[in-house]
């Protein structure tokens, strides 16, 4: 980032250091190979927050700090003047906005010759109003709730006399999660793992969720924590929405190498499209290197990004200097000349061979 006069330059929460720091929001969108567990990013854009938004944000965080005093209990029973809700009729708040127009330019940029099934985000998007929004490109959201989300079973109970058949049967305690619905279970380095998997329902959702609920327990502390994962996909296997979860985490790695090798975190432009550009142009060079770097490996399997940019360059210099030169050398000198330049730097140096027959 170029400093104060970027484009969109807001705070943001950083995760490592716990706390809001300047910089700018990005989202993208990326395609996950299941098998080589790797991601192409496909689309991204500058996500920026206008006037209202913040304030409307500052205002939000206010209400929930003064809404209910330290000791106070909120009395039994629906708050006077509330009405029902229709869930079908979704609203999307405003970040969800720019989101929805990027996903739409993208289904039908690849819509006739790929069709996406899932959808994978993080926990920050499992809500209904982000869930409705990717339904509505036929695309089964896989993401996480929150650690304390209120889930309930299925009303199994008798039909009542009067009015409709309740949805919402027991709620779920996660201390005391059904044995019946344990679907695995292991233990490795004296922490037990068990995996439990049902459908369930969720105040906020109008239809029941797929849900897996991951509870880990320490033997020597006997602390437990566990971590709720869901689908929208009924029928989607416990083990293959645990790892559509995990490779999630490949997009965090695409971040990375933009910041890392191509600039995303120290490039120095301040206007709004330059600024695209040079995102974007980082993203591209992402899935460059893949491609690159899939061709050098069959010959050198530890050959990494480092490695690579050292290659390119050396032969740019070379080449440079070949031209300075007022004849030219023999051929199997020239090409010596390149390997040889070209394994400079490199972090895992290889041993040029040239022929010279």
């Amino acid at each position: 980032m170029a400093g104060d006069e970027t484009y969109g330059k807001d705070c943001i929460f950083s995760s490592l250091a716990q706390r809001p720091n300047p910089g700018l929001a990005f989202f993208a969108f990326s395609l996950i190979n299941v098998r080589s567990r790797r991601s192409s990013p496909i689309k991204m854009e500058q996500i920026v927050r206008s006037a209202e938004e913040k304030a409307a944000c500052k205002a939000k965080a206010q209400a929930r700090k003064t809404k209910k005093k330290p000791g106070e209990k909120r009395k039994p029973g629906r708050p006077k003047g509330s009405k029902n809700k229709d869930k079908q009729q979704v609203e999307l708040y405003p970040e969800l906005k720019p989101i929805q127009s990027m996903l739409q330019a993208l289904v039908e940029q690849i819509g006739t010759f790929l069709s996406l099934k899932y959808l994978v985000l993080d926990g920050h998007f499992g809500n209904w109003p982000a869930t409705w929004m990717f339904m509505q490109n036929n695309m089964h959201l896989v993401s996480k709730l929150r650690h304390d989300a209120g889930l309930y079973l299925p009303y199994a109970g008798p039909k009542p006399k009067h009015g409709p058949t309740p949805k919402f049967g027991e709620k779920i305690d996660y201390d005391h999660l059904p044995a019946e619905d344990l679907v695995q279970s292991s233990i490795e380095d004296g922490i037990r793992t068990d995996i439990y998997q049902t459908k369930l329902w969720n105040k906020e959702f109008p239809i029941p969720l797929n849900v897996v609920i991951i509870h880990k327990t320490i033997f020597k502390t006997q602390k437990v924590a566990h971590v709720v994962l869901f689908s929208t996909y009924l029928e989607l296997p416990f083990d293959k929405l645990i790892e559509y979860y995990k490779l999630r985490f490949q997009i965090e790695f695409n971040f990375r190498d933009t910041k890392q090798y191509w600039g995303l975190e120290d490039f120095m432009n301040v206007e709004q499209t330059p600024v695209t550009n040079a995102a974007n142009l980082s993203m591209l060079m992402v899935n460059l290197s893949h491609l690159f770097l899939d061709r050098y490996r069959s010959e050198d399997p530890a050959a990494s990004v480092l490695d690579l940019k050292a290659h390119y360059r050396g032969y740019r210099y070379v080449a440079e200097t070949i031209k300075m030169l007022p004849q030219k050398p023999e051929g199997y000198l020239l090409a010596a000349i390149f390997l040889q330049v070209a394994c400079l730097g490199r972090i895992h140096a290889v041993q040029p061979s040239v022929s010279t027959a």
